[in-house]
């Protein structure tokens, strides 16, 4: 923990004083000290749980400062920039692989691995740069949420392949869940709870009542998130926003003292996870470079066209917002590794896009809400 928790600030230190978000710093930070560089930590279950907690923390924390209301007017824009954002990357991954010479399922589970966008990094710079309350910062947030329920539909699919057989039962059944959970959150979680947490307030007599409350809420919400078939993050972050218009500063400050103990680990988790020797040859790495570039533009294209209408100011905002792939990409590339789809070569390549993605995205997140400041909502 000393290790990680302190290289990770100290690089993050670093990047900010070269004018680069700390965040790239905290992710550089669990390369240096994993397995590929210095080899001081190796991923453990205490890092991984420290990392899962860190990163519902971190979406508890940005889903408290946004307004549900604001969040659903912009419902149909952020599902058609997902939908974009999904279809778009699938499509190029599979075709570059297929074009490689892999075999079809393979091929497959790699374009399934470029779908998802991690909602926790782009998240992180947002809440950093305090632009949260923009219009492309709500779209960004809304469709990385649908990307999720619509990644799962695009896994359980592919899982299913694997297998050898297509339940389209289960998966509608799963999928049909999954919705079902993000619109009941979405559209009664904050008139309830704003209804529920202050009576329930009153009659408590422990300590920091209020802030009891909401960490029930999150832990409770990420466990049916879970259930239902999405990432557990997609219920912490329809935890904080259930409560954004609810509790007070002090949920906020505790909320965020939290989180700053624990992303760290979430970030450097994602650099620890990193094999430099799946590029020992040659030819692994051209592909680990054509996927890289093909993640970053797939996205940049597939959700920047599709916002267009916004404006070229909010489309590139958003184009850019959903790069990042993080931890998203590497689960999926671990599902295909597990059931023997996925060769541990075509793994390292999948996992180094997913870390590449994240790294490159912050310093252009920062460089397009710093270019263009427009668009600000109260």
């Amino acid at each position: 923990m000393l290790a990680v928790f302190a290289t990770a600030k100290l690089l993050a230190e670093l990047c900010e004083r070269i004018g680069q978000p700390g965040i790239v710093g905290e992710i550089l930070a669990g390369v240096l000290i994993g397995p590929s560089v210095l080899n001081w930590v190796q991923p453990t279950e205490l890092l991984t749980s420290l990392a899962d907690i860190g990163v519902m923390f971190l979406l508890f924390r940005v889903g408290l400062e946004v307004n549900p209301r604001e969040l659903l007017k912009l419902g149909g824009t952020a599902t058609f920039v997902a939908t974009c954002g999904v279809i778009v990357p699938f499509i190029m991954g599979w075709g570059i692989m297929a074009w490689w010479g892999q075999p079809s399922i393979e091929s497959i589970f790699v374009g399934a691995a470029m779908v998802a966008t991690s909602v926790g990094i782009t998240a992180q710079v947002l809440s950093a740069k305090g632009v949260l309350q923009e219009r492309a910062s709500k779209i960004i947030l809304a469709a990385a949420v649908i990307d999720d329920v619509l990644g799962l539909l695009v896994l359980a699919s592919v899982s299913s392949m694997a297998r050898g057989t297509v339940n389209i039962l289960e998966i509608s059944l799963t999928v049909g869940l999954a919705i079902g959970f993000v619109l009941l959150i979405a559209t009664m979680g904050n008139k309830t709870m704003g209804k529920v947490v202050p009576k329930l307030q009153e009659s408590m007599q422990v300590a920091e009542a209020e802030f009891a409350l909401a960490m029930i809420l999150l832990f409770a919400l990420s466990v049916l998130a879970v259930y239902v078939g999405v990432a557990a993050i997609v219920g912490a972050f329809f935890a904080g926003m259930a409560l954004s218009g609810t509790v007070g500063q002090r949920v906020h400050d505790l909320s965020h003292g939290a989180s700053e103990l624990l992303v760290p680990f979430f970030l450097a988790g994602i650099g620890l996870h990193v094999d430099l020797s799946a590029f020992s040859n040659p030819s692994m790495i051209a592909l680990a470079v054509i996927l890289l570039l093909a993640a970053c533009v797939s996205k940049f294209i597939g959700c920047g066209l599709s916002a267009l209408p916004l404006g070229k100011s909010d489309a590139i905002k958003i184009g850019v917002g959903m790069i990042p792939r993080g931890e998203v990409g590497m689960v999926v590339a671990q599902i295909g590794l597990t059931m023997g789809v996925i060769s541990q070569s075509i793994y390292g390549v999948v996992v180094f896009m997913a870390v590449a993605t994240t790294i490159v995205a912050p310093p252009l997140l920062s460089l397009a809400f710093t270019k263009t400041p427009e668009n600000v909502e109260a």
